[in-house]
């Protein structure tokens, strides 16, 4: 039988195939997900153990199956084949071993991995396949247009959810009790702020992730950081653009806005390249992270050293800021290893200056561009965050070694002293991580590194703080109030009142709720000084993740309070823009003139 008469003969049960093939996907990705919750979150006796991977196993067969299925209903199966190739090769390494370990009792994936030393090898292979099945029932659900039709949801608001729905599901499973190694579990409160922490990629922790998570629980609060990092929108829409037609107008609109594209028409290009590059530098990160540990640094195996090589790449990149080690990088002996602190600063570097920016930088076409022309100057947007970035690290570094250079710095030799000052200014604006025991800065340090936090990041990164260009506009639009310009000018283009007027009502909002939270900080946790306080609330508001130490001491409502200024801290500024942007019903009209005494 040829492909035109199986077509034909296929063709009168294509639409019942596919309803059923889909309820069945339906079923059983929430079963195996919620399968797997349990076992790696609530079971503790081996036999069942083993029979609820037989049963997740048995799923996966049917996911296979399935797969198979589709290929034989779809008409034009090479262009299938191309456009699934991603979950073609996870179904490949499913049935391969499925077939090596039931049919010849050879585990192909256990062998592989274990021979290497990497732990809990299969029960992650069937994560990774479980989730991704999900993704993919999540992207049929929303692709369904009587949902769409029903939620009729702004792009705004379906970002903040996101993150809520994050925080929760991230807290639930830090609660069960094989994430921790302590009987009993871990508070609600506790887990809440520690799923809060890792979405919003903050860093402050009430527990030492390294010896309070178990495997699985410090597997979890890595997939968080990386979801939190991208936003779970960033990879929904992409998985829906790689697997499905394209993306409708609807969502270009909400990609363009939650990603700062410049043109409208860019933002789908952006989107790809930006997973594509976000994988691309972290998987560079790691290997760089892996060689560079350094002679005093000890694991017990070949897996667990490429486990905290990937950590803390993705943590670096994200700008997380989270660490296996228990005083971060200034535990020692990964405190001497200074060039393993330059790769984590480059990362955060690369997080930190937004994605457009590393796009217009980086992708190999805007790199031929700039071979066959060479005098193309970078975008607008490139230039003024990355020569600000440069300006305030320059600044970080200089302030920080003059002023911490016969305290924090006094037992380092030069060289060593500029590589943790450069490391700390870097880290300071958005990431989190130490290589000195900030418990022990000077008040004049402290005042510094508050300055740094409440700046942060760039646009479009997966920093907080109020942006480098938020800063960059007020200071030009103060600078044009001194000079009696009327226009705010930069790199020979105006900028327009209502960019300043925005950047002032992001300046405005961040001041005025940082300072209400701390009034309530002083009232509830008052064993502690303002400045610790004050510290405490600005990192937690810019997504930074340094602390003075007593993140852990807080009081419950001294938590809550920095749970929500993490959550407001990585969406609010955002929301407040993309507010702002609203178009009133009316602006064909104005009112008399009037002048107010102002300063």
């Amino acid at each position: 039988m040829n492909t035109e008469q199986l077509n034909r003969a296929l063709y009168g049960s294509k639409l019942t195939a596919y309803a059923l093939m889909r309820r069945t996907t339906y079923v059983l990705t929430i079963l195996s997900v919620g399968l797997l919750i349990y076992a790696h979150g609530v079971v503790e006796s081996p036999v069942s153990l083993r029979y609820l991977f037989y049963a997740i196993d048995a799923i996966l067969a049917v996911f296979v199956f399935i797969y198979f299925l589709r290929i034989l209903y779809t008409f034009e199966r090479i262009k299938f084949l191309k456009r699934t190739w991603f979950e073609g090769t996870l179904m490949a390494i499913i049935f391969v071993n499925q077939v090596g370990t039931y049919l010849f009792g050879f585990p192909v994936v256990y062998t592989v991995f274990e021979g290497v030393g990497i732990p809990l090898s299969v029960e992650m292979y069937r994560v990774v396949v479980s989730l991704y099945m999900l993704v993919l029932l999540i992207i049929e659900l929303l692709e369904t247009k009587v949902h769409l039709k029903t939620l009729q949801l702004k792009p705004s608001t379906i970002f903040i959810m996101s993150f809520v729905f994050l925080v929760l599901i991230g807290a639930g499973l830090f609660m069960l009790p094989k994430m921790t190694t302590v009987s009993g579990g871990m508070r609600f409160i506790d887990a809440l702020f520690m799923a809060t922490s890792a979405a919003c990629v903050t860093g402050l922790a009430v527990v030492d992730p390294g010896t309070y998570f178990t495997f699985s629980g410090q597997v979890v609060l890595l997939m968080i950081i990386q979801l939190g990092g991208l936003g779970i929108v960033t990879f929904a829409t992409f998985f829906a653009s790689m697997m499905r037609q394209g993306m409708g107008l609807k969502q270009h609109v909400a990609v363009h806005e939650l990603l700062e594209g410049e043109t409208l028409f860019s933002s789908k290009g952006l989107l790809r390249k930006l997973v594509v590059l976000t994988f691309l530098i972290e998987t560079i990160g790691a290997i760089l992270v892996f060689m560079t540990w350094g002679p005093q640094v000890q694991f017990d195996t070949l897996g667990s050293k490429i486990f905290y090589s990937v950590f803390h790449a993705v943590s670096a990149f994200c700008n997380a800021g989270f660490s296996l080690y228990p005083a971060g990088l200034y535990t020692e002996p990964v405190r001497f290893s200074y060039i393993m602190h330059l790769v984590v600063a480059l990362l955060i570097i690369f997080g930190g200056i937004g994605f457009p920016t590393i796009v217009d930088v980086l992708s190999p076409r805007a790199m031929r561009e700039r071979m066959n022309a060479p005098w193309k100057n970078w975008k607008l947007l490139t230039r003024v965050t990355i020569y600000t970035s440069i300006a305030l690290i320059a600044l970080g570094m200089v302030g920080f070694f003059l002023l911490e250079y016969f305290n924090t710095l006094s037992t380092l030799s030069f060289a060593e002293a500029l590589i943790t000052s450069f490391f700390q200014s870097v880290t300071t604006r958005t990431a989190g991580f130490n290589s000195v025991d900030i418990s022990q800065l000077t008040t004049p340090t402290l005042m510094m590194f508050i300055f740094l936090m409440f700046i942060g990041a760039s646009p479009g990164s997966t920093g907080g703080g109020i942006k480098t260009t938020t800063f960059v506009v007020v200071l030009l639009a103060v600078s044009a109030t001194i000079r009696g310009k009327k226009e705010l000018e930069i790199g020979n283009r105006s900028i327009p009142h209502s960019v300043a007027y925005k950047a002032f009502s992001v300046f405005a909002f961040a001041a005025l709720l940082n300072m209400f939270f701390l009034f309530v900080l002083t009232i509830s946790d008052a064993q502690y000084d303002i400045m610790r306080l004050a510290f405490e609330q600005i990192s937690a508001f810019a997504t930074v993740g340094l602390s003075t130490g007593i993140t852990a001491g807080l009081s419950d409502i001294g938590k809550s309070v920095i749970i929500l200024s993490m959550y407001i801290g990585r969406v609010g500024t955002l929301t407040l823009a993309l507010a702002l942007s609203t178009r009133a019903a009316t602006t064909a009209y104005k009112y008399p003139a009037t002048h107010l005494p102002v300063g």
